[in-house]
């Protein structure tokens, strides 16, 4: 008898673990991961999220999950995305750029969401105000936006004999590209410089804008931020060194694969910042009660080789100023 109950003790033992490990696992946090991108595309910013999920005591697999759900660079998906990620009941959503955060704002009142943009958060409506974001939204900015500007002044710093340069926006994003079309048509018109607006959203469209670069006799060319541009770094590098274009982008991939220079922020290190809040928040402490985070890291890097080969003279005190 004491064997037989010993067997059935045992038998007893090893069905309940399962079940106690299922538990655990159904106890484990959530957070949904909304973007605009392709699965495939930069997977640095995946990873920097991690880190910061790491930096907080969170690993992915062991006391948090993760849910991803990307748009495919198609943002008329985002709503039912972001529908998904609520009817699922995800701890925190954390959503980026800027249509990706929009799109979990309009889905949820209630589920805390970490936003990263380029955009200024106010403007667009996903806060109240930086210092006090309120409700269930706050985030990261990387001034991604507010730097576009800027970028046009490089371009003049180069190029002072050139007047009549190119702004490439995505239309699918209209926050974002509207955004970037006022204010850089007002940095141009401070400038002296012609600017025309081309829009691009697909493979196809690239080709054909820097066709229209050709027949426009535009000297120059600065590429709004924008995922979409960020994942095609290097097609994009290549087509400005094929048609001779010198060009300004906002990411050092852009500069690594050929492109002229590049100014921006370190959008890496964006993505580690709204890891960190994701875990703060997946710890207690209430979205309305973080301050929204501005990524100040901002970098110049210049491609020398391509300065060469396109016969630019870059200026002493700008190679001073470079990062890299």
């Amino acid at each position: 008898m004491k064997r037989r109950e010993f067997i059935t003790l045992l038998g007893g033992a090893a069905a309940a673990w399962p079940l106690a490990a299922r538990a655990q696992q159904a106890a484990m946090p959530v957070i949904g991961f909304l973007s605009t991108r392709a699965s495939g595309d930069d997977p640095h910013l995946v990873a920097a999220v991690r880190q910061g999920l790491r930096e907080t005591g969170f690993i992915e697999g062991q006391n948090v999950a993760i849910e991803y759900r990307f748009a495919e660079n198609q943002n008329d998906r985002l709503p039912a995305l972001a529908a998904d990620l609520v009817r699922r009941q995800v701890s925190v959503i954390t959503a980026g750029p800027t249509p990706a955060a929009l799109a979990a704002r309009a889905a949820t009142a209630t589920i805390p969401i970490v936003f990263e943009v380029a955009t200024d958060p106010v403007a667009v409506g996903l806060v109240a105000s930086l210092s006090r974001p309120g409700g269930n939204v706050t985030g990261v900015t990387n001034l991604g936006v507010e730097i576009a500007p800027k970028r046009l002044e490089l371009l003049s710093e180069l190029l002072p004999t050139v007047t009549n340069v190119a702004l490439l926006i995505n239309p699918t994003s209209p926050v974002v590209a509207e955004a970037l079309v006022r204010d850089s048509q007002a940095a141009a018109r401070s400038l002296g410089l012609q600017l025309h607006v081309l829009h691009a959203s697909t493979e196809r469209d690239l080709d054909t804008a820097f066709a229209t670069l050709g027949r426009l006799r535009a000297g120059a060319l600065v590429i709004g931020s924008d995922p979409f541009f960020t994942s095609r770094s290097e097609r994009l590098a290549a087509l400005t060194v094929r048609h001779a274009v010198p060009a300004v982008y906002e990411y050092r991939d852009f500069v690594a694969a050929g492109g002229l220079a590049g100014y921006g922020s370190h959008l890496a290190d964006a993505y580690r910042l709204a890891g960190v809040y994701a875990g703060r928040i997946l710890k207690g402490t209430k979205p309305a009660n973080l301050p929204v985070q501005q990524s100040i890291k901002v970098e110049l890097v210049i491609n020398l080789k391509t300065a060469k080969a396109l016969g630019v003279t870059i200026p002493l005190p700008l190679v001073g100023r470079a990062t890299r």
